[in-house]
């Protein structure tokens, strides 16, 4: 059995040196939400919440976690850690229809899992991807990611020097120039080097349609969520059967069965769920274990702090495939400290460690700096 005894949620916001720009807004600051539960005998595990947006999501997660859900888990138990996961979906549904706020809800529920999957992970004395399956992999492809196409000329150096050689390209701002820059940096890279592009729900139709005829000839790896997610099926549907591009989305879906059909209608060849954003472990195992069997690609999405992103590539590790795992490469102590500073990427390659679980013990000290909030529930 499985029990949580306590939780301990924070948030920090880390000031950074430049805005992160996506096409639909800027990131001012580097948030982040971690939480802590442990059992009645000590036994704990990390977790992550989304909280990217909006600016005051952060603080907002902890207070909905101490107020809202953590009265409906303290204290309880159960076999596995999926178990709270459906239990906990079940008890907030009409909560977060009510409020308006099925995202938020979604997150906290989200971030518990993946500590309680960390958890149940270390009692058994194994890494987490082990715990998954027995079989897991050791080490993953990762690529570069955030990096805002103005600024690629600054970012591309300094992620090879970090190892990687896939990189993500945020476009979705000026289409000119987006496609002369995304042309440019093709012309330039080496031969055992790749680019992938994201859009960010930048366009209509037409316009990703210009896009992809504007880039003809660049071998994009994926296009990621050319369209808002709500745009009709029979448009997606069109890009993909006319676009050369894998497209690619899942970040901005949640349930099993929005993935399901995304899956089965076939016009992504790339599933993104967000480990912190929707699913934790739990969901986005069985959305993995989906895709792959639909003869699609899993590259689990995230942008956010150190424990999710080790949380991703355990998962990535144990479901197996052909996935990428999404290594944010603009600065951020909140990801960087986590790892020493430097995430354990060689040759293209995220390396797991060995420690079980996901490997970490506690907050580094650093992170005391950017807390903003803390709470403790019993």
């Amino acid at each position: 059995m499985i029990g949580v005894a306590r939780i301990q949620a924070w948030s920090f916001r880390c000031p950074t040196p430049k805005p992160v720009a996506t096409s639909f807004g800027i990131m001012c600051d580097r948030p982040a939400v971690l939480v802590r539960i442990e059992d009645q005998d000590g036994a704990f595990g990390w977790g992550e919440i989304w909280a990217n947006w909006p600016a005051a999501g952060a603080e907002h997660r902890v207070r909905l976690l101490e107020m809202d859900i953590a009265p409906l888990i303290v204290g309880t138990q159960a076999q596995h850690p999926g178990d709270f996961f459906h239990r906990l979906e079940q008890q907030t549904q009409i909560r977060a229809i009510q409020c308006g706020e099925t995202g938020p809800f979604n997150q906290v529920i989200a971030g518990l899992d993946i500590a309680l999957w960390d958890m149940a992970a270390r009692r058994a004395g194994l890494p987490l991807r082990c715990f998954i399956n027995d079989a897991a992999t050791n080490q993953v492809p990762a690529y570069a990611s955030g990096i805002q196409i103005a600024a690629a000329n600054e970012i591309l150096p300094r992620a090879r020097t970090q190892g990687h050689r896939t990189f993500k390209l945020k476009v979705g701002f000026d289409m000119a120039t987006d496609i002369v820059t995304v042309c440019a940096i093709q012309a330039g890279l080496s031969a055992s080097e790749a680019i992938a592009c994201d859009a960010n729900q930048a366009w209509s139709l037409n316009q990703a349609q210009r896009f992809v005829a504007g880039i003809a000839g660049v071998p994009l790896q994926w296009l990621e969520e050319p369209l808002p997610v709500f745009t009709q099926t029979a448009q997606w549907q069109s890009l993909a059967q006319d676009c050369p591009i894998p497209l690619a989305g899942g970040e901005n879906l949640s349930g099993n069965a929005d993935f399901d059909e995304a899956i089965n209608l076939g016009h992504l060849s790339v599933i993104q769920p967000d480990v912190a954003k929707w699913g934790g472990i739990t969901g986005c195992l069985a959305v993995a274990k989906t895709a792959l069997r639909a003869g699609r690609y899993y590259f689990p999405h995230f942008l956010g702090a150190g424990i999710g992103l080790a949380a991703s590539a355990e998962l990535l590790a144990a479901v197996g495939g052909d996935g990428l795992l999404e290594v944010d490469v603009n600065d951020n102590p909140l990801r960087s400290l986590f790892f020493d500073g430097t995430e354990p990427v060689t040759k293209g390659k995220w390396i797991c460690n060995d420690s079980i679980g996901l490997g970490i013990e506690t907050l580094p000290n650093a992170l005391d700096q950017y807390r903003t909030l803390y709470a403790e529930m019993r």
